[in-house]
C-alpha cells in the first residue's frame, strides 16, 4: 500500500466523484480509477459503490478513510519536522477551504518578492482542526477562520465577512432579505466532527452544539448536505454557491474573521516576515 494511492483514495472519498477528485489531484480519471481498483484488490474489500451520480463510501471505505487521513497527516508532519531540523528554506502554509483566494494575491506577491528563494509548501485541511496543525508542527502558519482556542497562537485579522445561511432555492425562506437564528430553530444543522475545537464548533452551529444534523468535514460535504437533505449550513459572504443553492444574510451572527495564524513559540525568519507583511497589508 503506497502513500500516493492513499492520497488518491482520500481525494475520492472527500469529493465523492472521480472526475472532481482527478481534477483536484491534477491527473486524468482513468489512472485514478485503476489505482482505486488496485487498492480494493490489495485489501480484498470494496471501498466505494459507484453510480452515474458519483460514489459513496462502504463501511470498509469509511474505516480506511479515517485511518488514511490520520496517516497522511502524520506523514506531512514528519516531513515538516525533518525540513525544520535540516534548516531548509521552506515554509508550510495551512489553508482552509478558499482562505488563500480570499486573502488576495497581494500577500503572496509581497512574500515572494521579499523571499524568492524560499520554497512554500501548501497543506489543505478539513474542518476538524481550524488551526490546521499549528500546535503539532504540521504547518508553520495557517490561513484560516476564527474563532478557535488561540492559546499559544498569534493571529492577524486579514478581513471580516458577514455570515449567511445556505438554503436550497426552493426553501420557503430562500427569498427573504435576511434572517435570524431564531428563524432556523426547527431546522437540522450540519455538525462539525467530534473533537473539533469547541469555540469553532459552537460558532458554525449558531452558538449551539446540541443541534441535530449530519457531520461534515469539507465545504463539498456541507454543500451536498444542504442539497440532498435540506440541512442548514452557514457560510461567510462572499462564497460562490452551485446551482440550486442560495444564501440569506444572518442579522444576529457575528462576522467571520479570516486570519493569518502562527504559533507564538515558532518565530522563524520566514514566519516573522509573513506576519509583518500581513500586518502592513491589512492594518
Amino acid at each position: 500500500m503506497e502513500l500516493r494511492t492513499l492520497t488518491y483514495f482520500v481525494a475520492v472519498a472527500e469529493e465523492l466523484h472521480f472526475g472532481r477528485a482527478a481534477a483536484r489531484l491534477t491527473m486524468t480519471q482513468p489512472p485514478l480509477s485503476r489505482a482505486i481498483k488496485q487498492l480494493e484488490s490489495d485489501l480484498g474489500a470494496i471501498l466505494l459503490t459507484r453510480s452515474p451520480a458519483g460514489v459513496a463510501l462502504t463501511p470498509a471505505g469509511t474505516a480506511l478513510y479515517d485511518e488514511a487521513r490520520l496517516l497522511l497527516k502524520q506523514v506531512d508532519q514528519l516531513r515538516s519536522r525533518v525540513a525544520i531540523a535540516a534548516g531548509a528554506d521552506t515554509i508550510t502554509i495551512g489553508t482552509l477551504a478558499n482562505s488563500v483566494e480570499l486573502a488576495g494575491p497581494d500577500l503572496i506577491a509581497a512574500f515572494r518578492e521579499q523571499h524568492p528563494g524560499i520554497t512554500v509548501r501548501i497543506h489543505e485541511a478539513d474542518f476538524t482542526d481550524p488551526t490546521i496543525g499549528l500546535r503539532t508542527g504540521l504547518v508553520d502558519v495557517a490561513l484560516t477562520r476564527a474563532p478557535f482556542d488561540d492559546t499559544g497562537i498569534a493571529t492577524q485579522v486579514l478581513r471580516s465577512d458577514p455570515v449567511a445561511v445556505v438554503l436550497r432555492t426552493d426553501d420557503p425562506l430562500a427569498d427573504r432579505d435576511s434572517l435570524t437564528l431564531a428563524d432556523l430553530e426547527d431546522r437540522p444543522w450540519f455538525q462539525l466532527p467530534e473533537g473539533a475545537d469547541p469555540l469553532w464548533r459552537a460558532y458554525w452551529s449558531g452558538s449551539r452544539t446540541d443541534r441535530e444534523g449530519p457531520v461534515v468535514r469539507t465545504v463539498h460535504e456541507c454543500i451536498q448536505s444542504v442539497l440532498w437533505n435540506g440541512t442548514v449550513g452557514i457560510t461567510p459572504i462572499p462564497h460562490e454557491l452551485p446551482s440550486g443553492l442560495t444564501s440569506v444574510r444572518l442579522r444576529d451572527m457575528p462576522p467571520s474573521h479570516l486570519v493569518l495564524a502562527w504559533s507564538s513559540a515558532n518565530r522563524t525568519p520566514p514566519i516573522r516576515s509573513l506576519a509583518r507583511i500581513a500586518a502592513a497589508l491589512y492594518r
